[in-house]
């Protein structure tokens, strides 16, 4: 589990193609430093297995399934992604509970700057998946913990904040961008 909380950007270092998976290489020195073989963490919201490790880097296998329903199919080298490291119990959840397994992708379908920096965008969801998603509930765009501003049809609209912003791959986001969405565990178990 993981709570969308992003604790570090990460960069492809490279994509190797073998069989039936992908093994992405990422850099960053902080979450690497704190994860071992074996240990899950979140890419772009994405749950994955660590691999191999490395001084100031880390290594996951990404199976077609995986590739063929998220974002992480069109990661190439220099790409950057939002990076968690598992939930520990009794960790502080600030954010919600996500548990990376990515419901869809959405497209991003507006950009707008609003009041004092910051971005509101109207992400457009498929294969049903805005039944699930609730205004003023929370939602995982690309492992970022988010609260839903509003839903219109499979349009799902979320306001993002400077600091958000800064400190997550959101600020690469453009109209057209394909983003990871992971509806709210509770939404989906509550809602008929």
């Amino acid at each position: 589990m993981f709570t969308g909380i992003v604790a570090e950007i990460g960069r492809v270092k490279s994509v190797a193609r073998t069989g039936g998976y992908v093994t992405l290489t990422v850099t960053a020195a902080g979450v690497s430093s704190e994860m071992a073989v074996g240990d899950s963490v979140s890419v772009n919201g994405v749950c994955q297995t660590v691999t191999a490790r490395r001084e100031g880097e880390f290594s996951f296998d990404a199976v077609t399934e995986t590739l063929s329903r998220t974002n992480l199919g069109h990661l190439r080298p220099g790409s950057e992604v939002n990076l968690e490291l598992a939930l520990r119990l009794g960790d502080r959840i600030g954010g919600h509970l996500v548990s990376g397994h990515i419901d869809s992708t959405g497209t991003i379908r507006r950009r707008r700057v609003v009041g004092s920096g910051n971005l509101d965008f109207a992400v457009q969801v498929k294969d049903g998946l805005e039944r699930y998603v609730k205004t003023k509930g929370s939602v995982s765009l690309d492992g970022v913990s988010l609260t839903v501003k509003a839903v219109s049809g499979d349009v799902v609209e979320v306001t993002v904040i400077p600091f958000t912003i800064e400190n997550t791959i959101i600020r690469n986001w453009r109209v057209g961008t394909i983003v990871n969405v992971e509806a709210d565990q509770l939404a989906k178990y509550i809602s008929p």
